[in-house]
């Protein structure tokens, strides 16, 4: 199973529907947004796109009660959990968490086969040590935003190798945003 990993999308609503939107056709089955959504209504660009969307909140909450009432419409696609969330898909348990901070403390328990986070805007993807003697993946995808000067980015995960591929988005699209 393919996923789309993104993150801190504050309210670009153009950069954000591009990814889904080429994810979708790289083989993305689902999306995990680790944060940062900010105004609710700016998932519902991903309607169209008909993936189930994993959402958390992350630091900047906007409006939770929209995005709750949102997650509970029986005709959309996306889930929310909160502040983080636990899930399940092609037998892999994943963690999203904002803070990479967190996200490292949730990696190093090993009761994950992957966390992803964001928050900072930075790319990265890291192998964290456990307590259990293994490593599990931390992915931070940057900022699907493109926010604070970074790059507009996200991840393809292929969960059934635990390959992910880092995506950057044209520069033309941000300039739409």
């Amino acid at each position: 199973m393919k996923i789309c990993i993104l993150s801190d999308s504050h309210d670009h609503i153009p950069l954000l529907d591009y990814a889904v939107a080429e994810a979708r056709e790289r083989g993305a089955e689902a999306v995990v947004h680790c944060g940062d959504v900010v105004a609710p209504s700016t998932l519902k660009c991903l309607k169209k796109h008909q993936l189930p969307t994993h959402v958390i909140h992350g630091n900047n909450t906007g409006d939770l009660f929209t995005l709750g009432q949102l997650a509970n419409d029986p005709e959309n696609t996306i889930r929310y959990y909160g502040m983080d969330a636990s899930l399940e898909l092609s037998g892999k348990k994943i963690f999203l968490v904002h803070y990479p901070h967190y996200a490292r403390a949730m990696a190093a328990t090993g009761d994950w086969d992957l966390v992803c986070c964001g928050h900072s805007h930075k790319v990265a993807a890291q192998e964290i040590p456990n307590i259990r003697g293994g490593v599990t993946l931390l992915i931070n995808p940057g900022t699907v935003g493109g926010v604070g000067g970074s790059p507009a980015t996200y991840v393809m995960a292929d969960l059934d190798t635990m390959n992910f591929q880092f995506h950057e988005i044209p520069k033309s699209i941000e300039h739409q945003s």
